[in-house]
């Protein structure tokens, strides 16, 4: 798993990457009530706002963390916001993307070095 410092998460399984928010975004968020998650064949560019998540504290943009096609979406979302608060790092991901560029992957910071990032805020 990689990570960014917005706090978006990417695992890699060959030319896919699961992406989603980390526990400290959902943590920051609070109660999520709302997701938008991106249309299946969407093209997304590395850094753009890809997915919009909705709490009782503030509606917030999620920007892809890699660049690619949108390959799948995740509709749980769509009934189950919530599940972005109760599993961000697992069941709660936005959308599976077909990797443009894997170097894009290898530039994100591992887990050591996002919680060393953390301890910094």
């Amino acid at each position: 798993m990689r990570f960014t410092k917005d706090h978006e998460w990417v695992a890699l399984v060959g030319d896919v990457a699961t992406v989603g928010i980390t526990a400290y975004a959902a943590d920051q968020l609070g109660d999520v009530v709302f997701v938008e998650v991106p249309a299946v064949g969407k093209t997304v560019k590395q850094g753009d706002g890809f997915a919009v998540v909705e709490s009782v504290k503030a509606a917030s943009d999620v920007y892809a963390p890699i660049g690619g096609e949108v390959v799948e979406a995740n509709a749980v979302l769509t009934d189950a916001p919530e599940t972005v608060n109760t599993a961000p790092e697992a069941g709660g991901w936005f959308a599976r993307i077909k990797v443009a560029d894997p170097a894009q992957v290898e530039a994100l910071m591992d887990r050591d070095a996002y919680e060393a990032f953390l301890s910094t805020l």
